[in-house]
Formats: structure tokens, sequence, C-alpha cells
């Protein structure tokens, strides 16, 4: 017996203009949330002189992702995801913009640090299931597999990139640089959604919010596979990725050094 296994060439994604447009912006864009990562704790420490306080804030800004991501799915399968993520990333850079210069003119306290760190957690909460699912408009099914292959792989690299600018960028010029840059990051992402030619969005119907959330989660009670694996991914995002948010007391405590 035989089977026929069919190859997918390693870049199949990247023949749709409207995902280069997205990969690219988002590569871009994701490069710069990382270096305003590393600094929002170089800030924090700097007006804390305290771990702990570095932490809390870290925390603070994640509550919203915790308690509205999902609702940030719901919506994202009720409107148009085009238009929803130009609007959050807009929102997005004024906060980077607003956090920018409330460093650069010293004008920054902790309240205003855990206001725009909540504000961040908030928009994030529902741009990146929008996000996520917007791939799938953008290249369909065929090619939907090595869409996220590809941007995962984006996600990945700009995660050891964007830190790596951020220390540079904090040593040679300031913590602000860094929103600063950040801030400009996300205008190639507006920008590649402006360029995208896509076709007009079906009106969607469906059932309510409450009912939407409902199906969700009996999908995941029910389904071993999914179950699985978010309970893993929400262990490795608890206990792996809070690193991020440490290293500059790590730099600065243990090893000794600056940014």
């Amino acid at each position: 017996m035989s089977a026929s296994i069919r190859t997918v060439p390693a870049l199949a994604s990247l023949r749709h203009r409207n995902f280069r447009l997205f990969l690219g912006g988002q590569f871009l864009s994701v490069c710069g949330t990382w270096m305003q990562s590393v600094a929002h704790g170089w800030l924090v420490l700097t007006l804390t002189n305290s771990a702990l306080a570095v932490g809390l804030v870290t925390a603070l800004g994640a509550l919203p992702i915790l308690l509205f991501t999902l609702y940030g799915g719901v919506l994202a399968d009720r409107v148009n995801k085009h238009r929803l993520i130009l609007i959050l990333q807009s929102l997005m850079l004024c906060e980077a913009l607003a956090l920018g210069v409330l460093t650069a003119f010293h004008w920054v306290n902790v309240a205003w640090v855990i206001g725009l760190a909540v504000l961040f957690g908030l928009l994030t909460a529902f741009e990146v299931p929008t996000r996520q699912a917007f791939v799938a408009d953008l290249v369909g099914k065929e090619d939907l597999m090595n869409a996220i292959a590809l941007n995962s792989s984006s996600f990945n690299l700009s995660r050891v990139i964007g830190p790596a600018i951020a220390g540079t960028v904090i040593a040679g010029i300031g913590i602000a640089a860094c929103f600063f840059a950040n801030a400009v990051s996300y205008i190639a992402v507006i920008a590649g959604l402006l360029l995208m030619r896509l076709p007009p969005a079906a009106p969607r119907t469906g059932s309510d919010r409450n009912e939407g959330l409902g199906e969700g989660f009996r999908y995941i009670v029910g389904s071993r596979w999914p179950r699985t694996l978010i309970l893993l991914t929400a262990t490795l995002s608890v206990f792996g990725y809070s690193f991020i948010a440490m290293l500059p007391v790590y730099a600065r405590d243990v090893v000794k050094v600056g940014a």
C-alpha cells in the first residue's frame, strides 16, 4: 500500500502578497514590543530600585490579558478583523509614544507606568487573538499551516533580536528611545494593513458573546489535545517567559552590569 504525501514549499505562504505585508510589519512591530518590554523593566527598576516592583508592574500589565483574551477571540469572530487590528495597533502606537514622551521629559512616575502597562495589556488581549485569526483570511486553508509556522518563527526571532537591540539602545541613548522605537515600529504594521487588497468582508451572524464563550469552553474541556496544549502554554507563559521582565534586575544585581 502506498500513500502520496503532498510536499509544501517552506515559504509557500509568502506567495500571498497580503501575508508578506503582514509578516514584514509584524516582525518589526514585535521587535519593537520586545524592546519596550526590556526598557519597561529598566524604567521601573530605575524609579523604584525594587525587583518586587518590577514583578508587580509586569503582573498588573499581564492581568488584562488573562481576563479579556477570551472576549477578544469572540470579538474577532464577529467584526472586521482588518479594521479592528488597525484601530488596536494605532492605540498601541499612542501608548508607546506617550510612555516615550513621559520618560524623555522626566514626567513619568510609577502610577503612569502601571496605567499604561494595564492599557497595553488590555489592547493586547484583543489584538493577539484578532491578529492570529486574521492569518487565515490572508492565506486560506491550503497555506495556513505554513503561514502559522512562519509567523511563529518570526515571533521567536524577534524575541532574540528585540531585547539585544534594547540593551544597546538603552546603554547608548536611553530608555525613552526604546519606547519611541516601538512607536515607530507600529507604523510598519499600519502601513502594511493599509496597503492590503482584501475582498469585501462577508456579513457575520451567529450566537451572542456569552454563547460563543460557552462553546469555546466546552470544546476545550471536552477535547484532550487542545486542553493539554493550553495547559502547557499557560505553564510556559507563567514560569518561562517571566525572565524577560526580570532581565534588568538580573543584569544589575547578579551580573553587575548595565543594559
